[in-house]
């Protein structure tokens, strides 16, 4: 069985990330318009981010590949 949550090293490259562009979490959250809970919840590996707000907040991270549809 595959590993359904973000792995770690993807996680911290993703916070690593927005530090270096000067972005707080809640900053980026209010910019794409996410819930600034579930990218925290994304970034410290607590969702599977299958679908839904949590799959939009991994892609838009990078910390997984994927497609946002509309």
């Amino acid at each position: 069985m595959h590993a359904t949550y973000a792995p770690e090293q993807a996680c911290q490259d993703a916070r690593k990330r927005l530090e270096l562009q000067g972005i707080s979490v809640k900053d980026f959250s209010i910019q794409n318009d996410l819930h600034p809970s579930t990218v925290y919840a994304v970034l410290n590996g607590q969702k599977k981010c299958l679908r839904g707000e949590a799959h939009r907040a991994a892609v838009l991270l990078g910390i997984k590949d994927g497609v946002i549809a509309n």
